[in-house]
């Protein structure tokens, strides 16, 4: 049961981080390539760690044959694990397209 809390728990984070760091990247759109690269990337990680987190947690269930749970929570899961998914890439195309704009109007 512990174990099912923390993989969850830290799929959870590491959504919500995959979510706010292009947000930081937005804040600061005049931050050079590499830089907003970084943010990309970390926000890209982040969801696949997540994603991974959950994979753990369907391992963990189907190991201790917690059929029920899984029978309840898949078709949700996979959802959550779309939209986390979709979001994350939207966000980064947004940081992208609003830095690539900031730096288009310096020259």
């Amino acid at each position: 049961m512990l174990i099912s809390t923390l993989l969850s728990l830290g799929s959870l984070i590491l959504g919500l981080v995959a979510w706010t760091v292009p947000f930081f990247a937005m804040k600061n759109p005049k931050k050079d390539a590499v830089k907003i690269c970084s943010f990309i990337i970390v926000s890209f990680s982040a969801c696949i760690a997540s994603l991974c987190l959950q994979l753990y947690e369907i391992n963990h269930r189907v190991q201790i044959q917690d059929w029920s749970a899984l029978m309840d929570t898949m078709g949700t899961l996979i959802w959550v694990a779309v939209i986390l998914s979709v979001i994350t890439f939207i966000l980064n195309i947004m940081v992208l397209v609003i830095c690539h704009e900031k730096e288009t109007k310096i020259y």
